[in-house]
């Protein structure tokens, strides 16, 4: 029997033999495999593992740096697992928290800690983290008795894990250890403390902020951006959220168990929402000059819903809603911009006659009638239909898209006459104090459940096309949020324990012998964490509805 195992590695297209149980970071050094930057994670089989994973059987494997998601993912874990030993090694017996990302970076803050967030301190947290990386320790990865890692936990006063722990009810626990220090983590790590050299830590409103790679040149800093607007919806939530006493998964999944008190956070959440669709109705009516009202956000964000529960709230104030497409304002086919790969980019904003569409709006805003066009999809061309449109004194428009927040959008419009809201779904909640929760995944899920429901597309064709998505909103969404008059979080507390029932069964058709499996089988591995919640308690003009179904509004 041969102790030798055949390896096929992507990066070379080469196949090759080793001996049974060779660590993969072995084989990449034997191969010496060209990489934008160091390895940070391997795909094996199209599941994303650490370099430590040894080979017993055949694999595909393909070595991914920091320069794409997983092995981003994989750096920004390791970096935050060095900051927790450099400040528990400085500050015995307090506690980070890894809040959530901002400005291109992580907003981080002191729980159970006198301590107060100057330059000098985060200094002193910033040279103990470059001498852990300079001694280039590793991390170690152990598989132990859940109890044992729940004591160990507990010992050290880090309940948010031991509670997450116990919710799950599985034997053996995954950890990782550093120098010593024990913690848990949801993916992969780097091999050691040495292949993450590039990141900086400065004050940042009442916290600390963390800085990362550039997505693009992993060499240099990510470029930090203004995002206070951003900063303080996220703030009011998480304020929220440890009133209620639901910061973390492992509290979530605790009252899950205990259904009627469960049912109460829902109708809470809910009415939470509710007040700020109402507030944020209230706050245009007062201007008195508004007669447009943008809405804008990234894909799954729930603009839908929210712009027509706003509708709701601005009719209980007086006020008639009158929605405007701005599908129908796209240019000819033949006058549609083209990406860089030659296809049409129907997401720029130049896919939108901004003549004509501001041309309308200014005519609708003096009171003139106004002939509306209609976007005929099949054809590539605009017609008209007889539809018309005059607006009252009590009209007011509302618009939805993508680019509803970019300037350039409405250029000729005074800015008295326009209220711009932008809706994401913040997702609030963490794993734990070192585990957050990307607000992409949160979106991602509920446009693979809306994708699979309405739209007759698998998980396999979502997800494939989701990098897509999301450079199309880094471009024409994000950099214009800031513009908003008023944000709005569409994420529910407790709603990935709701998808989590009509996630899983579209995942799992997606099969292994595909790149888009990795993401799968992450999205499959995040999900676990969730205790379920049937849907039977989420109102019927819940936002969640837009996604799951049953929504007593038509879409």
């Amino acid at each position: 029997m041969s102790n030798m195992v055949d390896v096929f590695c992507v990066n070379t297209q080469r196949k090759y033999s080793y001996p049974m149980g060779t660590s993969l970071l072995d084989v990449y050094k034997d191969l010496n495999v060209p990489l934008n930057g160091k390895p940070f994670v391997v795909q094996v089989n199209n599941v994303t593992r650490d370099l430590k994973f040894k080979i017993y059987n055949p694999k595909r494997i393909e070595f991914q740096s920091n320069d794409v998601p997983a092995g981003r993912r994989a750096y920004v874990r390791s970096l935050s697992f060095i900051l927790c030993k450099a400040f528990y090694t400085l500050f015995p017996g307090a506690e980070i928290r890894l809040d959530h990302p901002i400005a291109n970076g992580y907003y981080c803050k002191l729980l159970r800690s006198d301590q107060k967030i100057t330059t000098e301190l985060t200094e002193r947290i910033k040279e103990e983290m470059r001498k852990i990386i300079a001694m280039d320790y590793p991390f170690v990865m152990r598989m132990i008795p859940t109890e044992e890692a729940i004591a160990a936990f507990e010992k050290r006063g880090a309940t948010d894990v031991s509670l997450l722990l116990k919710s799950l009810g599985e034997l053996y626990t995954k950890v990782y250890e550093l120098d010593g220090l024990m913690d848990w983590y949801i993916g992969p790590l780097a091999p050691s403390t040495g292949y993450v050299d590039v990141f900086d830590l400065t004050p940042y409103k009442d916290g600390m902020f963390l800085r990362v790679p550039d997505r693009k040149d992993t060499t240099k800093l990510s470029e930090e951006v203004n995002q206070d607007k951003l900063f303080e919806t996220f703030s009011e939530y998480t304020e929220w959220n440890e009133i209620m006493g639901l910061s973390n998964v492992g509290n979530m999944n605790s009252l899950i168990q205990k259904k009627r008190v469960m049912s109460d956070v829902i109708k809470i959440a809910e009415a939470l929402q509710e007040k700020k669709i109402t507030k944020i109705a209230d706050d245009i009516c007062e201007r008195g000059t508004v007669k447009l009202v943008l809405v804008s956000g990234p894909s799954s964000s729930g603009k839908t819903t929210f712009s027509k529960r706003l509708s709701i709230a601005l009719a209980v104030n007086g006020r008639r809603p009158t929605p405007l497409s701005m599908d129908d304002y796209f240019v000819s086919r033949d006058k549609t911009p083209r990406d860089e790969h030659g296809d049409y980019d129907f997401e720029s904003l130049y896919a939108l006659d901004l003549e004509l569409f501001n041309d309308h709006l200014k005519k609708m805003l003096a009171g003139e009638e106004v002939s509306l066009p209609t976007f005929n999809f099949e054809t590539g061309q605009r017609e008209y239909r007889g539809n018309t449109i005059k607006l009252g004194p009590n009209d007011i428009l509302v618009v939805e898209g993508i680019h509803a927040l970019n300037p350039t959008l409405t250029s000729e419009i005074p800015s008295e006459r326009k209220f711009k809201v932008y809706v994401s779904a913040l997702t609030t909640i963490s794993f734990d104090n070192h585990n957050w929760i990307p607000t992409t995944d949160n979106r991602l899920l509920r446009r693979i459940i809306r994708d699979y429901k309405y739209r007759g597309y698998s998980a396999l064709d979502t997800i494939s096309r989701w990098p897509k998505v999301n450079a199309g909103e880094e471009k024409w969404i994000f950099p214009y949020q800031e513009n908003a008059d008023a944000m709005f979080n569409s994420a529910l507390i407790f709603e990935l324990s709701v998808l989590k029932k009509f996630a899983e069964p579209i995942l799992s058709e997606v099969p292994q012998n595909c790149v888009e499996y990795s993401e799968v089988h992450r999205l499959q591995n995040f999900l676990k964490y969730f205790s379920p919640i049937q849907e039977t308690e989420i109102p019927f003009t819940s936002l969640l509805r837009e996604f799951l179904g049953g929504s007593t509004f038509s879409y």
